[in-house]
Formats: structure tokens, C-alpha cells, sequence
């Protein structure tokens, strides 16, 4: 079988600094997923100066390597 994905990065309690991602094409989607319990969390998209609420069950598809971002 052929997999849509190219790689898994987990990322576990942690805040990430404002970044874009170094690999990957501009055209390709990263799956953000945010899980577990009674957390909340901000998700910013610093080019399009947006803050949007990332809880628990929350799924974001967003280009990393176009869009600055943080968590």
C-alpha cells in the first residue's frame, strides 16, 4: 500500500517557538492533532495574524512550510 504521508513527528507537552517547517513542498499539508484532556492551547499563524483554540480533539491541516507558526 501506498502511504499519503512522508513522515510522523510526535510532539508531547511541549510549546514550540514561531517556525515554518524546513522540509516538505509549499504545496504539501501537515495534520496538526491535538490530544488528551483539560489542557488548552493557542495555535498561531503569525503571516495571517490569527489565533485559533487548539483543545483537546482539535485537527489542523495547515502548510508548515508557507506558514509561521506556533503553539
Amino acid at each position: 500500500w501506498p502511504l499519503i504521508f512522508s513522515g510522523l513527528e510526535v510532539i508531547i507537552n511541549w510549546v514550540t517557538l514561531s517556525h515554518r517547517d524546513p522540509s516538505g513542498a509549499p504545496t504539501l499539508y501537515n495534520l496538526l492533532v491535538s490530544l488528551g484532556i483539560g489542557h488548552t492551547a493557542t495555535m498561531k499563524l503569525v503571516d495571517v495574524q490569527a489565533e485559533l483554540d487548539y483543545f483537546p480533539r482539535t485537527m489542523l491541516y495547515i502548510s508548515g512550510k508557507v506558514l509561521e507558526h506556533l503553539v
